[in-house]
């Protein structure tokens, strides 16, 4: 059997054959970015010298189902690739590496001090911070005989540093432009301060933006017909970013949540409901660290008999994985076995495991884990 891999025409293509030392892809969800990184490295397989790094924000986001190593799975072991699950490391037969890391917090940048990376590869870099992104930029050296260069996939965030360094290729309304896609340009960072050029200097290097969206993804829309709908289905601003690619907006009052959607009941009893459930999100945060640490959250609904909706209670924490299982327990036994729980169930073996390992510990409740559909979630 043979099999082709292959970037789709378009983006993909402008992206993986831009000669830029820095190429920033991306702006809408679905636009093959993890894809594309992933193919990146290949060119340089056959160099024995030759490593390229990896980086999201999180470890969880490295191996989570459909996360990176999945995706990895569908490439580099057709390439040769050997999967080292222990260092998150793909070595092949050349000598090549293609490594895996995580950068949740600006001390881990300290991790790769004295190291020499030819290539490194962001995947969601508005999840990094801007120490973070300077400070691998500065390790973004090579001996191999591979020019060093840096790759990086995003979704709009209008307060990330990102925005800042690719203005030119956007307009005013937040929207690309689409004339200046793929066009270099050149900086300079000199005491923190970035000035750019037309033309490349003795110490410049040279940069350019290439939007994409999942219109550009044809390939997704045929296997996951509902993911554009999905998209479509967001609140404003979320549909603005991920959908359309609106480097501008943000979160204002009566765009995100209106208080007339609301009601607050006066004190004294509830309706009566048909049914209760408390539904969860698990993390395993400890503290406050970083600028968007995951908690903890749980909320419990009510339905009315007039198919009305009742948010009766919301918990946030930041907890070891021993404090969510207390807390967890804490609050099934005060909720009591006539409230169901439920969580997002992940497709897979490891769904299954935490689906099993769950209902373990909540044995006498109604309690599992659904697997979604796509279109019941916003996405990320």
């Amino acid at each position: 059997m043979s099999l082709t891999i292959r970037p789709q025409p378009g983006p993909q293509e402008a992206f993986l054959s831009n000669p830029a030392d820095i190429v920033i892809y991306g702006g809408g969800a679905g636009g093959g970015k993890t894809f594309s990184l992933l193919l990146d490295p290949i060119r340089h397989l056959h160099n024995p010298r030759f490593s390229a790094l990896i980086v999201r924000s999180s470890y969880p986001q490295i191996k989570m189902p459909g996360g990176l190593i999945d995706a990895s799975m569908q490439i580099y072991p057709y390439l040769g690739g050997r999967f080292k699950i222990a260092a998150l490391t793909w070595e092949f037969f050349s000598g090549a590496k293609i490594v895996f890391r995580h950068l949740r917090f600006d001390k881990d940048a300290h991790n790769f001090q004295g190291s020499e990376i030819p290539a490194i590869l962001f995947d969601e870099a508005t999840q990094i911070s801007e120490y973070c992104w300077n400070y691998l930029a500065s390790r973004n050296r090579s001996t191999c005989g591979v020019r060093p260069y840096i790759r990086a996939s995003c979704n709009p965030d209008p307060d990330h540093h990102l925005k800042a360094l690719i203005a030119w290729w956007l307009g005013e309304d937040g929207f690309p432009i689409p004339s200046r896609s793929g066009v270099l340009r050149h900086f300079e960072r000199i005491d923190g301060q970035i000035t750019w050029f037309d033309q490349p200097t003795d110490h410049s290097r040279s940069l350019t933006f290439i939007p994409s969206r999942v219109s550009d993804n044809p390939a997704l829309l045929r296997v996951n017909k509902e993911y554009l709908a999905a998209l479509r289905s967001l609140p404003l601003v979320e549909r603005e970013r991920l959908l359309e690619g609106n480097w501008a907006i943000k979160p204002v009052a009566g765009k995100v949540f209106r208080t007339d959607w609301f009601k607050l009941l006066p004190p004294g009893p509830l309706p009566q409901l048909t049914r209760t459930l408390r539904s969860w999100d698990f993390a395993s945060t400890r503290d406050r660290q970083g600028t968007d640490p995951d908690a903890t959250a749980s909320v419990k609904l009510g339905l009315m008999q007039n198919g009305g909706i009742l948010i009766l209670d919301v918990t946030v924490d930041h907890l070891t994985p021993a404090g969510v299982t207390t807390r967890l327990q804490a609050i099934a036994a005060a909720d009591g076995p006539g409230v169901a729980i439920r969580w997002q169930r992940d497709p897979g073996q490891a769904g299954e495991y935490q689906t099993q390992h769950l209902r373990s510990l909540l044995t006498g409740y109604d309690a599992k884990g659904l697997t979604t559909r796509l279109s019941q979630y916003s996405v990320g």
